[in-house]
């Protein structure tokens, strides 16, 4: 029995000792459930912070686009139409190579408050320019133009003359723009020719400009100073039409010699015009712009010319403007002076502007001595 239970006993201290064995085991295995996911964790905070860092380059890259620094090299010509957006422009920049990023330019643009105060016309930048300096130098001052001043009573084919030089378009461009009634904007009691109509004043015409563009802006000036002076209706309250009007104030702007003179001149005209019996206008202005000359008065041989810009000739008005007439001119012929005179006579006129007017005949004799007496 002792045996036997003896050997029961030797053969439990065996289980006892795999019991702690086991133990052992299932606090390695224990160890071993902890560590996986720990490594796991760490390998995935390793992925996120590596994707992390790749995200921060991806969206740093979507919001901060490129962008040069200083103020660039070389001349770039811009040139920003009517309708374009800052967007349109940046675009156009980016691919003028004047900024690196169209994006850079529309948020340096945004900070400066400027994105609606982009304005037309034609600009010098540079290439590789940083964002912030092209919208400085896309200032409304920093437009480039070229500067043309036309002089009150050039005829037109001065005034081409003129315009050909200064801006470079071909004169036989702008002869061509001339004739082009409907792309210039012409009224309709112009019957279609630009004399008298190409309004005398300072322009700035963009770079590039065409004949069309350049001549239409001198015709949109002159319907401003028609609207101004009510030219339509006042012509109308005259009984004579708007292109007779101009007619006039063509033949004032050309025979006067001061603005102070021109409302009188044109009240001879009127007088003349209105005289029974009928009196020839005798302007020896319209005689010159017949021959295509100039001087302060026409030969007997000249006063025989059968045009009919000859008043000498003909009466009543010729058959159009001689010269392109100014504000002060085309006041004048809406609002002539109080005054009987039916001549004038510039007496001296390569030393003196003055014009001497008569009422009578006796008078106009006396003055025309005077003319004959300085060597006329």
């Amino acid at each position: 029995m002792d045996f036997l239970l003896g050997s029961e006993d030797e053969g439990a201290r065996p289980r006892r000792g795999g019991g702690r064995r086991g133990r052992r085991r299932r606090r390695r295995r224990n160890r071993g459930r902890f560590l996986a996911p720990l490594l796991a964790l760490i390998v995935l905070i390793g992925i996120l912070g590596g994707g992390g860092y790749y995200g921060y380059l991806w969206v740093s890259d979507r919001l901060i686009p490129d962008d040069y620094t200083g103020e660039g090299t070389g001349e770039v010509a811009l040139e920003i139409k009517s309708g374009m957006s800052a967007t349109d422009v940046a675009e156009e920049l980016q691919r003028l190579g004047v900024v690196a990023d169209s994006r850079a330019f529309v948020n340096a643009i945004e900070n400066s408050g400027k994105s609606s105060a982009l304005v037309p016309g034609h600009y010098t930048l540079r290439q590789k320019m940083a964002a912030a300096s092209a919208v400085k130098l896309l200032d409304d001052g920093n437009r480039q133009f070229i500067p043309v001043t036309l002089k009150e009573g050039l005829r037109l084919s001065d005034t081409i003359k003129e315009l050909a030089e200064k801006t470079k378009v071909p004169a036989k461009d702008l002869q061509a723009a001339a004739k082009k009634r409907e792309e210039l904007g012409l009224p309709g009691y112009t019957k279609g020719r630009l004399e008298g109509y190409a309004f005398p004043a300072t322009y700035q015409f963009p770079p590039n400009a065409k004949a069309e563009e350049i001549l239409g802006k001198m015709v949109d000036r002159f319907k401003e100073s028609a609207d101004k002076h009510g030219l339509e209706d006042s012509a109308k309250q005259m009984g004579y039409t708007p292109h007779q009007i101009i007619i006039i104030a063509s033949i004032v702007q050309a025979e006067a010699g001061r603005v102070e003179d021109m409302a009188k001149i044109s009240r001879v005209i009127y007088n003349r015009l209105a005289s029974e019996p009928p009196m020839k206008l005798q302007m020896d202005s319209t005689v010159m712009y017949a021959l295509n000359k100039y001087g302060h008065s026409a030969t007997y041989a000249e006063l025989k010319t059968p045009s009919k810009y000859n008043t000498y000739e003909h009466l009543g008005l010729p058959p159009g403007p001689i010269a392109n007439p100014g504000d002060h001119a085309i006041e004048a012929a809406l609002n002539p002076a109080d005054g009987s005179w039916k001549w004038f006579v510039a007496t001296n006129p390569e030393k003196s502007n003055v014009t001497k007017f008569a009422s009578t005949d006796a008078e106009f004799q006396e003055l025309m001595r005077e003319f004959k007496a300085n060597g006329y």
